[in-house]
């Protein structure tokens, strides 16, 4: 195992991509900020915090279950599913897909369905923490926090607070 960023260097990079959402969203006003379980939630919910305190509004937070819409149920098997709760329609809204670590798009691609199935946005960003390269999609982030180039064999692992006890990146090799 490689630790490859520590808490402040997540808080760091948390707070640049706080700073590169609002810019890129002209502001705050129409955000709403989706995390994908388990982790892109709180990640979601500290952006829109620093979001806050650059805009002076802190835009809503929810969770996004993508669980029935990924495309490899076949070959794992029933997952359990997890909540979505959006707390504004997402109409005419930006919407902020926040995610930790961007692999080969497939969670991404199904968060997009989720996303359609809840309304129209004007638009959808996707904010991540790490992005470690080796796409099947053609899916790219908007905000990145860190590019990690990774070989096939190696895991990224994002640890944050609220979920594992202590914030940090590190790479390990695949089980």
């Amino acid at each position: 195992m490689r630790r490859l960023l520590d808490a402040d260097d997540v808080a760091r990079m948390l707070r640049r991509l706080a700073h590169e959402i609002v810019e890129g969203a002209g502001g705050a006003y129409d955000l709403v900020l989706l995390g994908i379980p388990s982790r892109g939630v709180p990640l979601a919910e500290r952006l829109a915090d620093a979001i806050g305190g650059i805009e002076g509004t802190v835009p809503p937070v929810g969770g996004l279950d993508v669980t029935l819409y990924r495309d490899d149920l076949d070959r794992r098997g029933p997952l359990p599913l997890g909540a979505t709760e959006v707390p504004v329609d997402v109409a005419d809204r930006t919407v902020v897909l926040v995610d930790d670590v961007l692999y080969t798009g497939r969670t991404i691609r199904a968060a997009l369905d989720a996303v359609s199935a809840l309304g129209r946005p004007a638009r959808v960003r996707l904010a991540v923490l790490v992005d470690r390269g080796h796409r099947e999609l053609p899916i790219r982030a908007d905000h990145v926090g860190k590019n990690l180039p990774t070989a096939p064999g190696e895991r990224v692992v994002v640890r944050v607070d609220e979920v594992d006890g202590v914030d940090e990146v590190v790479v390990e090799p695949a089980p």
